[in-house]
C-alpha cells in the first residue's frame, strides 16, 4: 500500500485549515487554473531531476513513486510513495519543501508541517 505526501504552495500565515481545506477542494476536482506557483515549479523539478516521475526510470523498480508522473496543479505537487520508499527519498522531500517554503500535508492522518527551515 503506498502512502501520500502533498507540499502546497499557501500564502504565510496560512494555517493547517487552509491546506486541509484546499486538499479537500484538490480530491474534489477543484483546481485554481493557470500556471505552476514557481516555489512548485521549482520544488518539482528538483525532485524529478533525483526521482524521475517520467520515462523509462519512472517505472523501475528502484523508483520512490507508487504511482507516475506525480500530479502537478499549480498550487500543490501530490506524490504517492512506494511502501519501502527510502529514508532518502523522504529527507529530500522535505529539504526541498523547506528550500522552496512550502507547506508539508500528510493527508493520511491531516498533519500539516511546515518547512524545516520555517521552524
Amino acid at each position: 500500500m503506498s502512502f501520500d505526501l502533498v507540499v502546497w504552495a499557501m500564502d504565510h500565515g496560512s494555517t493547517s485549515a487552509d491546506v486541509q481545506a484546499a486538499h479537500e477542494l484538490c480530491r474534489q476536482g477543484e483546481h485554481v487554473d493557470g500556471e505552476p506557483d514557481r516555489r512548485i515549479a521549482a520544488f518539482y523539478t528538483e525532485l524529478t531531476a533525483a526521482y524521475p516521475d517520467r520515462g523509462p526510470a519512472a517505472g523501475a523498480p528502484e523508483s520512490p513513486w507508487a504511482v507516475d508522473p506525480l500530479h502537478v496543479a499549480t498550487d500543490h505537487v501530490e506524490m504517492r510513495l512506494r511502501p519501502a520508499c527510502a529514508d532518502e527519498v523522504l529527507l529530500t522531500i522535505e529539504r526541498l519543501a523547506g528550500e522552496h517554503g512550502l507547506l508539508l500535508l500528510d493527508p493520511q492522518d491531516g498533519s500539516v508541517y511546515p518547512p524545516p527551515a520555517r521552524v
